[in-house]
């Protein structure tokens, strides 16, 4: 089975050459699709030294995933953030999953790239609810069979919460695999907002969107904890 591993990106140099080189560590055989959505640092020549296909569209995470998808060539789509580091195991894990028919999608455990105690709880705990709702975010490197990506119209172009979105109409065509290897990202956004703010409005955000709140009215939200 092939495998294409699209990363959406906006200004991140100082990420994106430890994604890519986990990628290629991780799924050697893996097509590299990186999406630019406009960067004004040196994201895009970084990605360009580490073999990827680049291209560029206009600033939009979901639609810079649907570009992605569209350029790639495999049976199988991983969308990974281009701040998150991939396991050794990535593209072994994701065929092993895909290998049962039922499986529609899937993503992986995750943790946060702080060693301390509750950095490491709160990894957990969000690794936890997401096995338990059966669920995902981004940051959890979420693949897909690239004919359910495809029947099912992609990622919705939304303000936000189009992995929410995404991962609720992929469910009602299969199985959604909460697979236990881990994906290690950046705890950024929780560091520059603080923790407990940051998981309150993110939580809070998703079940507004869920009840039916409009993306557009949740954005001003959202903004804070990006």
């Amino acid at each position: 089975m092939m495998l294409s591993a699209i990363i959406p990106m906006l200004n991140e140099e100082r990420t994106i050459g430890a994604t890519l080189d986990a990628i290629h560590l991780g799924a050697p055989g893996a097509e590299l699709i990186v999406v630019d959505g406009g960067s004004s640092d040196h994201s895009v020549e970084i990605a360009r030294t580490r073999g990827a296909q680049v291209l560029a569209v206009s600033r939009g995470r979901a639609r810079q995933m649907n570009a992605g998808a569209a350029a790639s060539h495999a049976d199988a789509l991983v969308f990974v953030h281009a701040d998150t580091i991939v396991p050794p195991t990535f593209a072994a894990d994701i065929v092993s999953a895909l290998a049962d028919p039922r499986v529609a999608g899937g993503r992986f455990d995750i943790e946060l790239d702080e060693s301390t105690l509750v950095w490491r709880a709160l990894g957990k705990l969000i690794s936890l609810r997401s096995r338990v709702m059966r669920s995902a975010t981004g940051d959890q490197a979420i693949f897909v069979r690239r004919q359910t990506f495809t029947g099912i119209g992609g990622f919705a172009e939304i303000d936000l919460c189009e992995d929410v979105d995404f991962v609720r109409r992929l469910k009602r065509t299969g199985t959604f695999a909460c697979l236990r290897s881990h994906v290690i990202t950046s705890a950024r956004r929780w560091r520059r907002n603080g923790m407990v703010r940051t998981v309150l409005k993110m939580w809070l955000i998703k079940s507004l969107f869920l009840a039916g709140v409009a993306p557009a009215k949740l954005q001003r939200y959202y903004a804070d904890v990006r």
